[in-house]
């Protein structure tokens, strides 16, 4: 559940923010998210489904003032959902998909708001 995740350079991530509606907590939908991700890894994670790895973190608050041009605009709770693929058709394919959509839609119910959008990998370090 914890392990390192290697990235290849020609991937695709696509972060996904998730706002829950007001008094809707992460452990509200924590069995509904953990059954969502892992239709995705089960299913789809070859390479005819193109999922390469995952993560799935809770906005703990702070904002980096240092590092931020308009900091008021993602400092509302959220859930940050990313993913990495071999490609945008690939996650499109999936996201389509019957048993991915019947997940997507039972958290959908808890939310006011999600959205997707996809990036290509500029660059990728560790320390030397």
């Amino acid at each position: 559940m914890f392990h390192p995740i290697t990235i290849p350079a020609d991937c695709k991530m696509l972060f996904n923010v998730v706002k829950l509606k007001d008094g809707v907590t992460v452990e509200d939908v924590e069995l509904t998210l953990g059954t969502m991700c892992n239709v995705v890894k089960n299913k789809y994670g070859d390479d005819n489904g193109g999922f390469i790895a995952g993560q799935v973190f809770n906005f703990a608050g702070f904002i980096s003032n240092e590092g931020s041009f308009d900091s008021k605009k993602m400092s509302e709770a959220h859930i940050a959902i990313v993913t990495y693929w071999q490609s945008f058709e690939q996650h499109e394919a999936s996201h389509a998909d019957t048993a991915f959509k019947e997940q997507f839609d039972k958290l959908a119910e808890y939310c006011d708001e999600t959205y997707e959008i996809g990036y290509d990998l500029l660059w990728q370090g560790v320390p030397e």
